[in-house]
């Protein structure tokens, strides 16, 4: 397949062209994909030439017509730049008797309802979705309209027309931005679920969609298209997830990473941002005479990730929890884990000590069960031991669940 993509160097045109291009050179292989093969991209941005534009117009089996203006220095020049270039476009592929399917990028604002009412972007915008339908009409080409809500992701430039992306640059760079009011609610919807969105039409897979104002409401007969996955939030929940992102470098919080949750898919966008140099940050270890334990993640309902350093020769633990449990996994030299019931039998003997020796290279979990007493043993007389060790919860030094008992 030849899939043409218009306005290819802008934000939604870089993340739809890295993945086809993935697809194209085999890296995604997933099988929904494969149909599309042998696949070429053609990309066609501002800087592109008429002749450009015709050659590819003439030769592809889809077109992603992405382009348009956004920030244009008089609000008059959205509809001649909106406009102009469909219409160049649809010509061309009307001149070669390219009946292939074409999908273009509008936006909500075209509903002119509501906090739109007016707008010189959505006017220009709608003016843009009637010239593709007439077109549609007139030669029998498949139309597919895409009405974008506000969306996110990586690459999308800031201080232009998203505010999650000038949110996320500043609050990652410690740069000023201002929320003149926090509960203004948006309507998001993450690059990656559209770039998802718009593989499926290349495979037919299209959701169709009419709308009641500005709200979408799926139907099978519907004028135009959507990428599900939509999600609402205020610009006040916003800026608090952003920030708790921002201050995870100190607190070690994870935050809600449940599939498909908003949390997930800002976190990711807003890692994006960092700028090179801030890439890494430092952890405070706990150091003493035995080695050292310094704390890497945690979480309210995932437990805690650590990592334990022992000295040579050295024991630590000799303790057990009433509810508390824990998995260990050396990565580094040598040790020896002990684990005991607490307690005393039937007979009022110790319960026996089950030990395990383990390696790095071994790659073997051993448990800390709760109500058994335990400990880990560095074997080495000359080399550190370092333990991976997840807990089922964060420590809390206010209920630490922690009884000193010798196995």
């Amino acid at each position: 397949m030849k899939v043409l993509v218009t306005g290819a160097n802008g934000f939604v045109g870089r993340n739809l062209c890295e993945a086809l291009r993935n697809i194209a050179e085999g890296k995604d292989r997933r099988g929904k994909y494969q149909s599309l093969l042998p696949l070429t991209v053609y990309e066609y941005d501002r800087n592109g030439t008429q002749e450009e534009l015709s050659f590819y117009c003439s030769a592809a089996d889809f077109v992603f017509n992405l382009a348009g203006i956004n920030r244009p220095k008089d609000p008059s020049e959205f509809m001649k730049g909106n406009m102009e270039f469909g219409e160049t476009l649809l010509s061309l592929l009307e001149h070669h008797g390219n009946k292939c399917p074409v999908m273009l990028s509008s936006s909500v604002q075209a509903s002119l309802e509501g906090r739109y009412a007016g707008s010189p972007y959505g006017e220009s915008k709608l003016a843009g979705e009637e010239l593709l339908f007439d077109y549609e009409e007139r030669t029998g080409a498949k139309a597919m309209v895409y009405r974008f809500p506000n969306l996110y992701g990586k690459w999308c430039r800031p201080r232009y027309n998203s505010a999650v992306a000038t949110f996320c640059d500043a609050i990652a760079n410690d740069r000023e931005f201002q929320v003149n009011d926090p509960s203004v609610e948006l309507e998001l919807l993450y690059i990656d679920d559209l770039v998802t969105a718009m593989l499926d039409a290349l495979v037919g897979d299209v959701r169709r969609c009419r709308y009641a104002g500005a709200e979408c409401v799926p139907a099978e007969d519907g004028r135009y298209c959507y990428a599900p996955g939509a999600q609402k939030a205020s610009l006040g929940e916003i800026v608090g997830l952003l920030k708790g992102f921002r201050d995870a470098r100190e607190t070690l919080a994870v935050p809600n990473l449940g599939d498909g949750s908003f949390s997930k898919k800002l976190y990711s966008t807003f890692l994006s941002y960092y700028e090179p140099g801030r890439f890494a940050y430092s952890l405070k270890p706990n150091v003493d005479a035995r080695g050292s334990f310094t704390e890497f993640l945690r979480t309210p309902d995932r437990g805690q990730i650590s990592v334990n350093v022992s000295k040579p020769g050295i024991t630590k633990g000799n303790h057990w929890h009433m509810s508390k449990w824990e998995k260990f996994l050396v990565v580094s030299g040598t040790a020896k884990i002990k684990l005991r019931k607490v307690g005393a039998d039937q007979e009022g003997n110790p319960y026996p000590v089950d030990e395990y020796v383990v390696t790095g290279g071994d790659m073997r979990v051993v448990e800390m069960i709760p109500g058994y007493t335990h400990s880990i043993t560095n074997l080495s007389d000359d080399e550190d031991l370092v333990t991976v060790m997840w807990a089922n919860e964060p420590f809390d030094p206010e209920n630490p669940d922690t009884y000193y008992d010798l196995v």
